[in-house]
């Protein structure tokens, strides 16, 4: 399968689909999937998209949001780079409007031709982004929505999500109205 990896096209087709976006949210949110087999479903798209995308020729994501880190994190980052955690902290990370830390300038301080300087030792959240092989997909519905302008990866498993969900509501009822499923 051919998926988008274009950041102008991405962005602008997320934006001018920003609409239909935020209300298949709200439709999958209430929809009769039961919550085991959508995660599966997203987790599988999620692998196929993610095989055929290379990180590395993008790393938007490093360059457009901060990842918080936890404490162990910080730990961890600290020692690899030699210097005590209240030195780090003072140095690469604020506090966010909901009191986590997280990085104070983008892009992050750790890329580097667009591939992590830290890479093994990277934040929890680095390692799970896009966060979408996670359990609990609905929950963090929002998050997707507002990824979608900014990873192709979370771009092109939602495109294909809406694309999978239409399809199998309206094999299920053939009279619903397209414009009726959200």
């Amino acid at each position: 399968m051919d998926y988008e990896i274009d950041l102008k096209k991405i962005k602008a087709i997320a934006e001018s689909d920003e609409e239909e976006n935020w209300d298949f949210r709200s439709y999958l949110k209430f929809h009769d999937m039961p919550d085991d087999e959508l995660d599966e479903l997203v987790s599988q798209l999620n692998e196929s998209v993610e095989e055929a995308i290379d990180c590395t020729k993008c790393a938007n994501c490093c360059k457009k949001i901060p990842p918080d880190l936890r404490k162990d994190d910080i730990r961890r980052i600290s020692k690899h780079l030699k210097v005590s955690e209240a030195v780090f902290s003072e140095t690469y990370l604020k506090r966010s409007e909901e009191g986590e830390n997280i990085i104070n300038v983008l892009p992050c301080p750790f890329l580097d031709q667009n591939k992590c300087s830290i890479y093994d030792i990277r934040p929890e959240t680095c390692r799970s982004y896009p966060h979408l092989d996670k359990p609990d997909f609905r929950s963090r519905l929002t998050e997707v929505v507002r990824n979608c302008s900014l990873c192709p990866i979370v771009f092109n498993v939602y495109e294909e999500l809406k694309g999978i969900i239409r399809d199998d509501d309206m094999m299920e009822d053939q009279s619903l109205d397209d414009d009726l499923l959200w």
